[in-house]
């Protein structure tokens, strides 16, 4: 990218790449614990593609800062504003991939539309990941959030191990559709963030009902969802979301785990810039 700043946003420092250009501004919003490195394979295809891309590291990740609060969804969608807002971006298109995508749902609700061009929702968690008996189709039981819990205050790192693991792996199986060291590549991204925002986050992500947040969704939505995804469940989902939004796309890509950016890029791609294009 042509440009890295570190700038604040929020009053925190976070650090955003902005390839710049004359380009309609698309900002990808990245997952949970990794950081805006892992738009890798969406980053030279939007460009090529005439759009100014911007990425960013959500506060307590990647290069960003490392505070000992602020890991809620609206404290982040504040911060996507400010980089918006401090960026004086217009016409903007956010794609949120996975807890990212909360991102986007609370930004709406919370900052409204002006702004905004159209938005993606890809793997993502709403409308509501934790299943209760107001919740009855959330796909994460108590028993997992809390087994996660346990584990990332035990064995943090061999939570992240595992986790990527099954971030490449259909339904969560195992068997890696990438390369060994593209997986370390992002466990490397996931080590860079500090424990206290990777745990804050997790339970943002498990816990946060983005329900209402959908209802004031208006402009154009694409739902791109892996049908194998072990760790957010298309079903519970991407498959909600979009019977949630009146009129948004859905498209679902056959055999794509959770990290279906990175195992099917080709793919995602297309459908992504096919659909900012309209």
């Amino acid at each position: 990218m042509d440009d890295t700043q570190s700038n604040k946003y929020n009053g925190i420092h976070l650090n955003v790449e902005d390839s710049g250009g004359e380009g309609r501004p698309i900002i990808l919003i990245h997952g949970w614990p990794l950081s805006g490195k892992s738009w890798n394979k969406q980053v030279p295809a939007l460009q090529e593609a005439g759009y100014r891309v911007i990425t960013y590291d959500r506060r307590g990740f990647g290069d960003s800062d490392k505070p000992s609060d602020g890991y809620d969804y609206d404290t982040f969608s504040d911060d996507l504003a400010g980089i918006i807002d401090s960026l004086g971006l217009e016409g903007v298109s956010l794609v949120g991939f996975s807890m990212g995508g909360g991102e986007v749902a609370r930004y709406v609700s919370r900052h409204g539309e002006d702004k905004l061009h159209s938005i993606v929702f890809a793997g993502a968690v709403p409308p509501y990941l934790l299943k209760s008996d107001d919740n009855p189709d959330g796909p994460l039981t108590q028993e997992k959030a809390d087994s996660m819990t346990e584990q990332a205050n035990s064995d943090l790192d061999g939570l992240l191990d595992q986790f990527t693991k099954d971030f490449f792996s259909p339904n969560a199986d195992g068997n890696l559709l990438i390369l060994d060291e593209e997986r370390q590549d992002a466990l490397e991204q996931a080590r860079k963030a500090d424990p206290t925002a990777v745990r804050g986050a997790m339970k943002a992500f498990a816990t946060t009902d983005f329900r209402d947040d959908l209802t004031t969704v208006t402009i154009p939505t694409l739902v791109i969802h892996g049908d194998s995804d072990g760790i957010i469940p298309f079903e519970g989902s991407g498959k909600r979301t979009h019977e949630a939004i009146a009129g948004s796309d859905l498209y679902v890509v056959e055999n794509g785990p959770h990290g279906f950016n990175t195992t099917h890029p080709d793919e995602f791609n297309k459908v992504v810039i096919d659909f900012l294009q309209k």
